[in-house]
């Protein structure tokens, strides 16, 4: 916008400058060719009483000599009563243009090398016709012409770029709220909360400041009736929660009361966790930094003791490979550990007992990753599974927990895909970068070293080709 106004502006000024500075110097031009030859006339009418009076050569050329101007004057007397033509002074014009001015008595100019002449018919005494030849030169018909158009020139600049500094400090005065709400703006998408716009600049503007710091405004209210709208509902999870540990406080010492007990520990430490982050409105996922994240390996082996006693219970066959080295990735271990909860709980939910389900570990230089692969009947759109909140239509399918794995992925800067496994059911790649940028494209899955041969490789491949 600024440097839009500075075009018009200068685009406008040097028209008008042009459409007045052009004109004038004509002008300027032509008036100092009608000084030179008014100058030239008024010497030419200083020999006409001279001429007027005698045609004596002598006299005549004492009179030619006193009033002869610095560029030259000749006076031209035709033969008259017997006596010979008189020619003083130097002759400039040719015999054509002096004849015809004595023929027809009127003053005329004629170009001659160098400059102009003028000629100037006078009546004589004796009835003939002088011609009185004025020479007037170049420089005197251009004198103060230069300097008049260079005057013009520099007053054209002055007004060109003046008119420019006006237009560009106009246009810094639109501009810098502009700038100031697009900044403001940009904050607040990037979660600083506190990002506000000066009400400045012109009134357009300042009232969408004002609409912008209005809306920051509702939306830093929204966020905190949201964040406390999540404390109570979570807080309101502890009364069951203190039931269902003292129910299992009385199971006795099988293995079965001892899982039962561990998954209400855990479950009541999720639910601090998600009220404390509620009320203190700091995100789970710190930023990863240098050392930290987890070890994927031996997260999936502590879930996988966990869900293995509920997958024997419903004869569930399951299988874990790729956790026999240490698999360091920049995500905390409680944000994995809950993925892959929701994971494993989908294929328990969504599938008969007594289907089958595996763990795969892949771990390359710049990336790691997991699969979650079933034997069930699969998902029939992958993409609206993928959606937030639209769940399978079940009963306690509430289709947030593919969306908290991808949301962990995409942290990383990787991605979820769903596609088909080698087991014939469904098959969730989480694909986790390791140092937290965006996956260059198709070519980076190549980067993925193979754990294990065969059957574990053939999943890998297969998951290449569903989107």
């Amino acid at each position: 916008m600024r440097w839009a106004l500075v075009r018009v502006c200068l685009a406008v000024t040097t028209m008008v400058v042009v459409a007045f500075a052009v004109p004038l110097g004509l002008v300027v031009k032509e008036m100092a060719r009608d000084r030179a030859f008014s100058n030239a006339e008024r010497e030419a009418a200083a020999l006409v009483p001279a001429l007027s009076i005698t045609t004596d050569q002598e006299q005549l050329e004492r009179v030619v000599a006193s009033a002869e101007s610095d560029a030259g004057m000749a006076v031209h007397i035709p033969e008259v009563d017997g006596r010979p033509a008189v020619d003083l002074g130097r002759q400039r014009a040719a015999d054509a243009d002096i004849a015809t001015v004595r023929r027809l008595g009127r003053a005329s100019t004629t170009e001659v090398p160098g400059g102009s002449t003028l000629l100037q018919p006078v009546a004589l005494s004796t009835g003939a016709m002088a011609v009185v030849e004025v020479y007037v030169p170049e420089a005197e018909v251009s004198n103060g012409v230069g300097t008049a158009w260079a005057v013009l020139a520099a007053v054209g600049a002055a007004l060109v770029v003046g008119s420019v500094a006006v237009a560009d400090r106009l246009g810094v005065r639109m501009v810098q709220p502009a700038q100031r709400l697009v900044e403001g703006a940009h904050e607040l998408g990037e979660g600083k909360l506190g990002a506000r716009v000066p009400e400045e600049g012109p009134t357009e503007l300042r009232l969408a400041a004002v609409a912008f710091n209005s809306m920051a405004d509702q939306v830093v209210q929204l966020l905190a009736n949201e964040r406390e709208l999540a404390a109570d509902l979570s807080h309101r999870l502890r009364t069951p929660l203190t039931v269902l540990r003292l129910n299992a406080a009385s199971l006795g010492d099988s293995p079965a009361a001892e899982q039962t007990r561990a998954a209400v520990e855990q479950l009541e430490r999720e639910v601090d966790t998600i009220i404390r982050t509620a009320r203190e409105a700091k995100p789970q996922t710190a930023a990863a930094g240098p050392g930290a994240g987890c070890d994927a390996a031996e997260v999936v082996r502590q879930r996988m003791e966990f869900w293995s006693a509920l997958a024997e219970d419903e004869g569930r066959k399951w299988r874990v490979a790729g956790v026999d080295r240490p698999v360091r990735i920049p995500v905390a271990r409680a944000d994995l550990a809950a993925a892959l909860d929701a994971l494993l709980g989908n294929v328990f939910r969504h599938t008969p007992e007594g289907t089958a389900f595996a763990v795969d570990v892949h771990s390359g230089e710049d990336a790691v990753i997991v699969l979650v692969s079933d034997a069930g009947p699969g998902i029939a759109d992958p993409e609206a599974a993928m959606a937030r909140g639209r769940g399978s239509g079940s009963d306690g399918s509430t289709g947030l927990g593919l969306d908290i794995v991808r949301r962990l992925a995409e942290s990383t800067g990787g991605d979820v895909r769903i596609g088909s496994s080698v087991l014939g059911g469904t098959e969730v790649r989480i694909w986790i970068q390791r140092d937290g940028r965006r996956p260059a494209g198709k070519g980076h899955r190549t980067a993925v070293r193979r754990r294990r041969p065969g059957r574990l490789v053939s999943t890998f491949n297969r998951s290449r080709s569903h989107p």
